[in-house]
């Protein structure tokens, strides 16, 4: 009957279409008209914007102090990482020393034994084959024998190397701990600021619904300022400074649409807001 066709409408829900992050401005504006107070929406998104500028101008004060941070962390990171390595090299060459001293005992014990067979050979053969062992044993001994006195060697040089990077690594530290201490008070005198702000921000940002505001970040992201959001300035964008057209303005200044720069695809909202 037409009761319950009258129920059925009333009860219906709009259909919600998946945000497209390609999506034109024509729907963005087609979602605003069917809103009931765009006027109100228009100032969120003025208000919203605002609150960003405000934030940006704190993290400006900032300066370059944390990517000379980030630098410093990343220069001592690197010689710490060139430290240890040195230090490996050092304990690698160390082991290699010990292990050529473990081959000379032996050696010498085999020179030992050869020795004690030359008192009972045979025969002038059985001579010369033990000979011919003790002559390998001396020149083995001799390789290891080389082989600590140059390891020795390599490892004053990287013990040398080792100071240089420690008197650097305590020059970066000291440098480090400066910037930082520098960053920490800025950041302390405007933390109280920034909160207060980013508070606000995230209290606009839940009135808007999810399109609008993918369309503010993306546009947020596409411009150097980051002005998503402006307002008229001499019966021009704000953004971009090309004028308006009459009906435009007429528009703008009525609240009741959601205006597109048709040159930079910034927001436009009424100067009122100001």
């Amino acid at each position: 009957d037409i009761t319950f066709i009258r129920n059925m409408a009333t009860t219906k829900k709009k259909v919600v279409t998946p945000i497209d992050e390609r999506e034109t401005f024509i729907s963005l504006q087609k979602s605003f008209a069917e809103e009931s107070d765009i006027r109100e929406k228009l100032k969120v998104l003025y208000e919203l914007q605002a609150a960003d500028n405000a934030i940006e101008k704190l993290v400006q004060l900032r300066g370059e102090l944390p990517g000379e941070v980030e630098a410093l962390e990343q220069a001592y990171a690197g010689l710490q990482s060139k430290k240890e390595h040195v230090e490996e090299m050092i304990a690698s060459y160390e082991a290699s020393i010990e292990s050529n001293k473990q081959q000379i005992v032996e050696i010498d014990a085999d020179i030992t034994k050869y020795q004690s067979q030359l008192e009972n050979i045979s025969n002038s053969r059985e001579y010369d084959s033990i000979n011919k062992e003790l002559e390998n044993q001396g020149l083995l001994r001799q390789i290891a024998e080389k082989n600590i006195y140059e390891l020795k060697a390599a490892i004053v040089t990287k013990k040398d190397d080792l100071e240089a990077l420690n008197q650097k690594i305590e020059v970066r530290n000291e440098d480090l701990a400066a910037k930082k201490e520098e960053l920490a008070v800025i950041v302390e005198s405007t933390s109280a600021e920034e909160a207060k702000l980013q508070e606000r921000r995230n209290e606009c940002a839940g009135k808007i619904d999810a399109r609008t505001m993918s369309a503010y970040e993306r546009i947020r992201n596409s411009v150097h300022n980051h002005l998503a959001v402006v307002s008229v300035f001499n019966d021009a964008c704000g953004g971009c400074f090309n004028t308006i057209t009459p009906q435009r303005l007429i528009d703008i200044a009525s609240n009741k649409k959601l205006v597109i720069c048709e040159h930079c695809g910034r927001i436009i909202v009424n100067p009122d807001f100001e």
